[in-house]
């Protein structure tokens, strides 16, 4: 397999100082774009945008071809992440390893910061000049549909409503494939797009979308259980204080692992039906199963 940490560092080159320089750009008052920029600085793990490029080159096409897409995508999970930590949602004071933006710049500051970076992650793929005015349209929509009441939102919502009973497994499940797997599968879905995989290609490649975001899910509830602050960035046992169903939980510690094997499991057997190498995308999936932060 790639070695995918080599991978996202050489991309991170180009990618990190062309998502900041789309926020310094901003004919915006210096307050908002220095708290949009203190959120999108803060890193992460980058696994969305360097995701939708892997995919990319995997049907031969240039990674710069999908930065203005990666760089949207990172907005709306930064905006997502900055809402989630306000005192009204999850009231984080850690997030990435440093203080979360209302912490540091006032509750107000931090609903206007991530209010821009939704807003603005939609203008930028629609001013982009990579793509056809056709796919540029699709990748809206599709991206729209993700971060929404349909996806991201909705599994937040439901999220929040259940907490403090024990959810079914497909209850948990519908949770974490709109709250987390929804972006993770716009990753994959967005550079089957531009990268121009046929039906059937996209078909599998919904698939395997759809198992690295569970997956995704089932390792943050392992991680914190067994994780460290140090290195998961945030508090560990945020969960069980909030008192919310998980796959360690629901399943087991060792059930959750099962669980966790599966899923990789039916990632690798989507990506060996597709029919070209696919070495970038197994060493993800892998990657999503095996981190530590």
């Amino acid at each position: 397999m790639t070695n995918i940490k080599r991978y996202i560092e050489e991309k991170s080159f180009v990618f990190e100082p062309y998502l900041l320089e789309r926020v310094e750009i901003l004919e915006a008052p210096v307050s908002i774009k220095e708290s949009m920029a203190y959120s999108l600085k803060a890193g992460g793990k980058r696994i969305r945008p360097m995701l939708l490029l892997a995919v990319l080159e995997t049907y031969g096409q240039k990674a710069e071809k999908g930065l203005d897409v990666a760089c949207a995508l990172e907005m709306i999970h930064t905006y997502s992440l900055i809402h989630d930590d306000l005192p009204a949602m999850d009231d984080d004071a850690l997030r990435r390893g440093q203080p979360t933006n209302h912490k540091v710049f006032g509750e107000a500051t931090a609903i206007l910061a991530g209010d821009g970076l939704l807003t603005y992650a939609f203008e930028l793929i629609a001013s982009s000049t990579a793509h056809s005015p056709e796919h540029l349209i699709k990748l809206i929509q599709m991206l729209a549909s993700a971060a929404g009441p349909e996806g991201m939102v909705g599994g937040q919502m439901a999220d929040m409503e259940g907490e403090k009973r024990m959810l079914s497994l497909p209850e948990l499940e519908y949770i974490h494939l709109h709250k987390t797997g929804r972006l993770l599968a716009f990753s994959v879905m967005a550079g089957a797009l531009i990268g121009g995989a046929d039906k059937r290609e996209t078909a599998l490649l919904e698939k395997y979308a759809q198992h690295i975001g569970l997956a995704f899910q089932i390792r943050d509830d392992i991680l914190d259980v067994e994780g460290t602050e140090e290195e998961i960035g945030k508090r560990v046992g945020s969960d069980e204080s909030n008192e919310k169903s998980t796959y360690p939980s629901l399943l087991s510690m060792a059930g959750a692992k099962e669980k966790l094997a599966e899923e990789l499991k039916g990632a690798y057997d989507a990506l060996a039906s597709l029919g070209r190498p696919a070495p970038l995308l197994e060493s993800f999936a892998s990657l999503i199963v095996e981190r530590t932060t």
